[in-house]
């Protein structure tokens, strides 16, 4: 149970139609062909409007499957919060960017100021 809540549950990039089967299987650890013959056997019990709607809706609502795997739970959640918004996650890596440009810069300052080369003098004759 753990296992499946880490894998999270993703339309797969291997699917035959929009990979909606083939993630439920993943995520329920079971043959992707026990997933469509419960489609088909719905879709012949219910008809062609529901399952087809209940399929896009489906489509709509999963998150691609990542391409790689995560190394840690910081790159889960950014992959999370770009599959769901796109643009506050641009908002987040430009604001990460900004507090590391700031960083660096005070970093520079410090380095290339006055009171620096007094005290490398200062220790090299120390």
């Amino acid at each position: 149970m753990k296992d499946r809540m880490n894998k999270g549950l993703y339309r797969s990039r291997n699917g035959v139609i929009l990979g909606v089967c083939s993630g439920i299987a993943d995520y329920f650890d079971i043959r992707v062909f026990w997933v469509r013959m419960l489609v088909v056997i719905t879709l012949l019990l219910s008809g062609f409007w529901p399952v087809l709607g209940i399929y896009l809706v489906a489509a709509l609502l999963m998150k691609p499957e990542p391409a790689q795997s995560f190394a840690n739970d910081d790159e889960r959640d950014f992959y999370n919060s770009y599959a769901h918004s796109p643009h506050s996650a641009a908002q987040r890596l430009k604001k990460k960017f900004n507090d590391l440009d700031r960083r660096i810069r005070r970093m520079e300052d410090n380095v290339t100021g006055r009171e620096h080369e007094w005290e490398r003098k200062f220790n090299q004759t120390t």
